[in-house]
């Protein structure tokens, strides 16, 4: 099969989209472009963004239990009524170790 044939079948994802499925801030994502740690957006046009979904999906299953483990930590300490400094400084270990810092 051409690669201009594979290039029409793939599924691209705008910013609202990229947003529902991965658990990380715009700023965030975009400092893990640039080290090359998460894939690549592409400009459609000056204002629109786009990502490859199978790029995303693959980065998603590749950090799976980290960013499952990061997710249930943020909604534990969104539901607590005052977050204490433990659960805090655990959430803040968590993001270091997903983000690779």
């Amino acid at each position: 099969m051409s690669t201009r044939s594979d290039a029409l079948k793939k599924r691209m994802i705008r910013r609202h989209e990229l947003r529902q499925i991965v658990p990380l801030a715009d700023t965030t994502i975009y400092e893990m472009e640039q080290r090359g740690e998460f894939p690549r957006r592409f400009a459609l046009t000056p204002r629109c963004v786009v990502w490859d979904l199978a790029e995303v999906e693959a980065w998603l299953n590749a950090h799976a239990p980290r960013v499952a483990q990061f997710v249930t930590l943020v909604d534990r300490a969104k539901k607590a009524s005052a977050p204490n400094a433990a659960m805090l400084a655990q959430i803040a270990g968590q993001a270091r170790v997903l983000l690779g810092r």
